[in-house]
Formats: C-alpha cells, structure tokens, sequence
C-alpha cells in the first residue's frame, strides 16, 4: 500500500546525509520533497498543509545529538507526525455495557462491510471469547444475506435470518431481542450501502443507530478509495455519532492516502485494518506502527504478534532445535515453513512488516515477494509429489525424478526447478543461521533506516 511514499520519503532523507546540520534552506527543500510526495499518494491537501507545517516548526527547533545525522533527525520529526495524524495511540473497541453490545458498521457499498462483520466476529469469538450474534439489515442484496451467513457458519458464530421485504429497524430489533434472550455478548450488525452518498441511505442507517444505540458505530472504507475516501468519512461522520473507522483493503495497490487522510478528516480513531480477504485479515491500527512501515522501518512488533497467534509453538520449538543442530533444513521443513506464512497472511503480508532492506533481501533471498495463496499450493503441491527420501535428500533429484515429480504434481519441469532454486536460498540463510549468522544479519541492519548511515 505505502510502497511508493515510503520510497520518496526514503530518498528524501538521504538526499540530507551530506548536511551538517538541519537548517531553514535543506529543511525547506526537504519538505517541498515531503508535500509532494503526501500529495501523489493521494493525501487530502488540508491535511497535507497542516502536516507540512507542524513538521517545519519542529525540526528547525530540532536539536541535532551528536550520535544522529540531519537525515536520521528529520525522519524522528516526520515519524512522530506521523503517529500524531493518524491518532497517537491505538484505540480498541469499548464493550463496557451491559450484554449485549451492539457494534453497527456503515459505509459505502462494496467497502467490505460484511466481510469485516465476519472478520470482527472472528476475533472477538476467538481472542476475546465472546459469544456473537451476526444480523444483516441489507434487504436489497440478498447475496450479502448469504454472504454474511456463510461466513458465520465458518467462524462458528451465531446468524440472525433475515430477507429481503422487511424493514431494516424490525431486523435489527428482533436480532437484539435473540441475542439478550440467548445470552450473546456482542452483536454485530452489517447494514446496507450504496455505491454513493444519497439521502435514503443516510435517513435508514439514522433510524437503525436511533432503534439500537450501538456502543460502536464504526465507518468502514476502503483505502483504495484515494480522496473520495475523504468526502465520504465527512458525509458519515455528519449523520452519525461514530466511534471509529476500520479501513479495508490496506494490502491494496493504492497509494495510501485515506489511511493518512480520514482520521484527521473525521476526528475519529482508527481501530482497525483490514488485509485480504481471510478471515483472520483484521489488525488492530496502531498508528506508531504504521508511521514506521511508512517510513520503511517495519513493524516488528506486530509482526511477532501474528506469529505468537498462529505459529504452533511446539513446531517451532522443534524447528529451531533441528536448525541449531546442524542436521539440516530440508523440503519438509521448507513445505511447512511455507504453511505457517500462509497462516500468518502470506509472503507478501510477512515482509511489508519487516525493515525496508531487510525485506528486500529477505525476499531475493527466500521464496520471494510476488508469491500469492495459488504459488504456495503449487509449491506445496510439488514437494507432495516428491517421496519421503528425496525430501529428507533434495539432492537426489535428478532429471528423471524432476520429470516425475513435475507430472504428479501437473507442474513443468521448469517450475520443479524453480522451487529448488528457492529452497536451496532458503537453506543458505538457514545454514547461516545456525552458525550463528543472526547476529551479523541484526548488525547489517544498522544502515537500513532511511537517513541512517551504513
């Protein structure tokens, strides 16, 4: 998402390396460099001036310690704007009300409303362990009925019926009277929208927020919307007292402008982040983590958060010992390694919170970036093709045995070939691991920072 700002900022920041120290003329065309690049990731321009300006009058008052270059300064200025224009701290969801809690999302259509229902749902059942009820109040599309049902019956969560012909307001009454007489703690309810602001829609959602009093209203918008994005967190945050804003599609190939735009637009935290289509795509939005991946930092933190959610402890443990070891990485351990990215988002969602140049040569390095779901199954579906013994001894496979495996797996050749080139970059930096390469890997990232030096 914010691989083209972060980018120009990088370049910006090493444009300084050279300098002294911060002065009024490099801070100046550093922030004429900084404007224009908030402004091509489609930035509203308000919130462009403002950011420019808070940014100029800190650095010129910015004392330069000795251990820092000029560059190394300003991007500490610019992440700590950063953080302050997308809501300085992070902000949960507020359930602190009798049972059951009503969590009412709105937006646009085809926002991705009703698959945050479901992701929403899901981690609240299983990190929360709360008992949810989903009820969908859009009468004019009945796929999202379906939809929403679906995915209930996926998580494993509780689904109020309802069908085109009823009023939304009767639905979402009915449901709240289920879930207080079967004892849910939360109810999640996915309202309609439609593919631009108009009167109707507002006055409907109005009525729904008027019959249930959520304890959350959140606006859900997709971050690939750009500056339309803006226009409609305003249009949304007029009519209704909203609590939050959850922004979708944030792995997208936009260029990032709503998630910098809407908190400052609308007054209102961002609480959550939604990554793909899975339904374990749903993060909590910290801003200061966000500023760092920005800024080409990575964010680490969140990072270990998702493999302590899904990385089964007891392999891992298995893993590191074999490693350390010396017996080897081999395809088995290079085909489960693969499944615990897929559980964590895939290779793509892995090195977008890693360190800029980190990530870069974690990716020349290992199975690369542009790896999707079908890649991983094709991979998977290749090393099941191989016997027990060629797995455990890559080096058995011959012309031969690659034309075999290439067959069972409904592969070319070529691919075959492919793999085991990836494999055999894998087990390098596993190898240089094991005799202790961490620490030089950690050290080489001294330089990685923008502004830093190497």
């Amino acid at each position: 998402m914010f691989e083209n700002l972060t980018g120009r900022l990088s370049q910006i920041m090493k444009t300084l390396r050279g300098e002294a120290r911060l002065t009024e003329a490099n801070v100046q065309d550093a922030l004429r460099e900084v404007r224009m690049a908030l402004l091509e990731a489609d930035v509203a321009l308000p919130v462009v001036r403002d950011f420019v300006a808070h940014v100029r009058e800190r650095a010129l008052g910015q004392e330069v310690m000795g251990s820092l270059t000029p560059g190394q300064a300003l991007v500490g200025v610019v992440h700590r704007e950063l953080i302050a224009l997308m809501g300085e701290t992070g902000a949960g969801l507020d359930l602190a009300t009798t049972p059951p809690a009503v969590i009412l999302l709105a937006g646009l259509q085809g926002s991705g409303k009703t698959t945050t229902s479901g992701k929403l749902a899901k981690m609240l059942r299983e990190q929360m362990k709360k008992k949810v009820l989903l009820v969908s109040c859009d009468v004019y599309r009945p796929a999202a009925i379906e939809q929403l049902k679906t995915l209930a019956a996926q998580i494993g969560t509780d689904f109020f019926p309802s069908e085109t012909g009823q009023q939304p307001a009767d639905i979402a009454l009915a449901a709240l009277d289920f879930a207080r007489k079967h004892y849910h703690d939360v109810l999640i309810v996915d309202t309609a929208g439609r593919l631009a602001i108009d009167a109707e829609m507002m006055r409907e959602i109005r009525e729904l927020h008027a019959a249930l009093k959520p304890v959350e209203t959140l606006f859900v918008v997709d971050s690939m919307q750009g500056q339309d994005a803006v226009n409609v967190a305003k249009a949304f945050a007029d009519a209704l007292p909203l609590t939050g804003i959850v922004l979708t599609k944030l792995d997208g190939d936009a260029r990032g402008g709503a998630a910098l735009s809407v908190r400052q637009v609308t007054g209102k935290p961002i609480k959550f982040a939604g990554v793909g289509e899975k339904l374990a795509g749903l993060e909590a939005f910290h801003p200061d983590r966000m500023a760092s991946r920005i800024l080409g930092m990575g964010d680490v933190l969140s990072l270990i958060e998702d493999a302590q959610r899904t990385v089964d402890r007891g392999e891992a443990e298995k893993f590191v010992t074999k490693v350390k070891s010396g017996k080897g990485f081999d395809l088995e351990d290079f085909k489960q390694q693969i499944g615990q990215m897929k559980k964590m988002g895939g290779v793509a969602a892995v090195l977008d919170k890693l360190p800029g140049q980190l990530a870069r040569v974690a990716g020349r390095g290992g199975v690369g970036t542009q790896m999707d779901d079908k890649q991983m199954r094709r991979i998977e579906g290749i090393i099941n093709a191989m016997t027990p013994q060629e797995r455990a001894r890559p080096e058995l496979l011959k012309a031969s045995r690659k034309r075999r495996i290439a067959a069972g797996a409904g592969v070319s050749v070529q691919e075959v070939n492919r793999l085991l080139a990836q494999f055999e970059q894998t087990q390098k930096m596993m190898k240089m691991m094991a005799k202790g390469g961490m620490a030089r890997m950690m050290r080489s990232m001294k330089g990685m920072f923008p502004g830093g030096t190497r």
